[in-house]
């Protein structure tokens, strides 16, 4: 193999990743390592297993973007099916721990079955819509597609796991949304989602209102319920223009933020980098969002172009939900920050994500590449 030869395989099966986004995660991931030996403490071991995670992430990343994304499209079915089935498995023999039925036990290891439905929606919706292109304007195809989406929410919800039926849900409504929902459904959807809101009241569980309460006024319980957003949004807030410097949050290191390391490490990182770092860290996920949704609109099939705007719009509802829950103007639901909170389940799903996209960038760049030889030798 001639050194030119080894190049094209070289460029063809590792150097893969679209470096837009590359550039991004790698600042996204470092920022992370720095708070998280801050939130978790010198020499916790939780910061080396975030780094390992981290790290099985990027290669899980690598693997996906290495994939055709015919391949996506052939496992689409296979995977939604799968899902459906482990989450009905929970449904019926689940294991249940601090108030949820959320795992199921296979015997060697315990899965969580609502995790891998956050990517098997949004590929199942995708190869949906891309096999009915020709009929996206039916009314009939856009309620089939509701319909394969509200069963799994709907068992997901029931476990009950609110963050992860809200992902799921924002992840297959993102698809609906680009193959072209109409704009009175939409509104329709809205009217009839703020008519229900009253019978949705009564169906909730009790911890989930007390949530909602706690929301709009944590003062009536600041010891309680109240006590993690009134310490995070005052961690937030005491951080001011500049920060107080790494490794001086005095909120996170006196152990007045809980989950500092997990669902609250966003307010560990404002109060020590302030606006500023704040500021650095939001620019950064805009502009992950505003590559995917480059991505998705260069892609070279609905199914591609359907899926890389999903899962752009995924990492858009992490981050939002997140930091909404944090400063205090949404519930709090249990829903990491993107590439920042420890846990290796959601780096492992936002790895496959993030290789997905991955895998229609190269599918781009490769059709750029043969239009341009084409373009040359005419």
């Amino acid at each position: 193999m001639n050194a030119a030869a080894l190049w094209r395989f070289l460029r063809h099966r590792v150097f893969i990743f679209d470096p837009w986004l590359s550039t991004v995660l790698l600042a996204i991931s470092l920022i992370s390592l720095v708070t998280m030996y801050s939130a978790a403490g010198e020499g916790s071991e939780r910061l080396v297993v975030h780094a390992r995670n981290l790290g099985m992430a990027v290669m899980i990343t690598w693997l996906v973007a290495s994939l055709d994304p015919r391949h996506l499209r052939a496992v689409a079915i296979p995977i939604y099916l799968v899902g459906l089935a482990l989450l009905f498995g929970v449904e019926l023999m689940g294991i249940t721990a601090k108030g949820a039925k959320r795992w199921l036990d296979l015997g060697f290891t315990r899965i969580q079955p609502a995790e891998l439905m956050k990517i098997a929606i949004p590929l199942m919706l995708a190869w949906f819509f891309h096999i009915s292109q020709n009929r996206l304007r039916s009314r009939y195809v856009h309620l089939m597609a509701i319909m394969l989406l509200v069963l799994p929410v709907a068992l997901v919800g029931r476990q009950p796991d609110l963050g992860t039926a809200i992902l799921i849900g924002s992840a297959g409504a993102f698809v609906i949304y680009f193959a072209g929902l109409s704009w009175r459904v939409i509104l329709g959807s809205l009217v009839v989602g703020l008519a229900a809101m009253p019978l949705l009241w009564l169906n909730m569980k009790p911890y989930q209102k007390e949530r909602v309460l706690t929301m709009i006024d944590p003062t009536n319980d600041p010891l309680g319920k109240g006590f993690h957003i009134i310490q995070s949004t005052i961690a937030v807030g005491s951080g001011g223009l500049q920060g107080k410097g790494w490794l001086r949050g005095t909120q996170a290191h006196l152990d007045f933020v809980p989950e500092r390391t997990t669902d609250f490490i966003f307010s560990v990182y404002a109060e020590e980098f302030g606006l500023v770092g704040t500021g650095i860290l939001l620019a950064l996920y805009t502009a992950f969002i505003a590559r995917g949704l480059m991505i998705a609109s260069q892609a070279q099939s609905l199914f591609s172009r359907l899926l890389a705007a999903s899962m752009t719009m995924i990492v858009f509802t992490y981050a939002f939900v997140n930091i909404g829950m944090v400063i205090g103007i949404l519930p709090v639901v249990g829903v990491p920050l993107p590439f920042m909170s420890y846990g290796g389940t959601a780096l492992v799903t936002l790895g496959v994500g993030c290789g997905m996209l991955m895998c229609i960038a190269h599918e781009n760049a490769m059709q750029r590449h043969r239009a341009g030889r084409q373009f040359i030798f005419q």
